[in-house]
């Protein structure tokens, strides 16, 4: 590999799929990870619709193994540089708190926290000596707005954003640059195939059914007016573009108005907001 190098995490399907192509599209050698390596076909298959096979290499990578990673930074030593890491492998936890195991919290954590951690920690050294690099963590509205059913995954994004923000600090000195992408929502499987909801919030027994009920109503109506992947994939290599990035790119419709208004309404007005929609 002689051209630039970014590896993207969770690459099998979409955010990660996307980005993999816009990378080679600009001209990177792209290293494509993910859990189960025969999930990659769909992704060479689109590369070689567009004449981008030669810059997509596959490699497996479960980002919650430990033996996995260490193998895959025994791998990436071998490479002359690395320009770009992209954190996107993740999946949604669902359901309401008093109703999820906490073995599901667990679960939650080891993909979108300490997968994350598992893998800079891999990149870190080769980045630090080479004295320059873009860390891109895919983060979410999530990261920055609580939403009630989905405790999981907004307790990991928050728990993202604010190991980024240390990273960063920490990185800067050393000419790494550290940034977080925020989706709203897009149309991927994070919502279907990526959820995962507990178990009795589904069940018509729980006292919360009925307002999980709405929960999933809502994404389901929304479904036609969630943006475009793609959107999110060309933010990304946007960033990775970039000599001095921003810690910070909310991406989708409604994204930056919803921070802005979370950040300077009273929590009261903000939580009756909430709650109104729910009834």
């Amino acid at each position: 590999m002689k051209k630039k190098l970014a590896i993207v995490t969770g690459s099998s399907s979409g955010f990660g799929l996307l980005t993999c192509l816009e990378f080679a599209k600009h001209g990177y050698d792209v290293l494509a990870t993910m859990r189960n390596v025969e999930k990659g076909k769909v992704l060479i298959e689109q590369a070689q619709v567009k004449g981008l096979e030669d810059l997509i290499h596959i490699s497996q990578l479960d980002v919650t193994c430990a033996e996995s990673v260490q193998n895959f930074q025994k791998y990436v030593q071998q490479f002359e540089r690395i320009n770009v890491l992209v954190n996107n492998a993740g999946y949604a936890g669902a359901g309401f708190v008093e109703e999820i195991p906490i073995e599901e919290y667990r679960e939650q954590f080891e993909t979108n926290v300490f997968g994350v951690i598992q893998v800079t920690q891999a990149v870190l050294p080769i980045m630090r000596l080479q004295g320059f690099g873009n860390i891109i963590n895919v983060s979410s509205i999530s990261g920055r707005i609580g939403f009630p059913g989905l405790s999981p995954y907004i307790a990991s994004k928050h728990a993202l954003e604010g190991w980024s923000e240390s990273l960063r600090l920490e990185m800067k000195p050393f000419g790494v640059n550290v940034s977080l992408v925020e989706p709203g929502s897009f149309q991927t499987n994070i919502w279907s195939t990526g959820k995962k909801v507990a178990e009795k919030s589904l069940q018509k027994t729980s006292p919360y059914f009925q307002t999980m009920k709405k929960i999933e109503d809502h994404l389901k109506q929304n479904e036609a007016n969630y943006g475009n992947p793609l959107e999110v994939a060309s933010t990304i290599v946007k960033v990775a573009s970039l000599p001095s990035p921003d810690l910070r790119y909310p991406v989708g419709k409604g994204v930056k108005t919803g921070i802005t208004l979370k950040n300077s309404l009273p929590w009261r007005i903000w939580e009756s907001i909430f709650l109104q929609k729910l009834k």
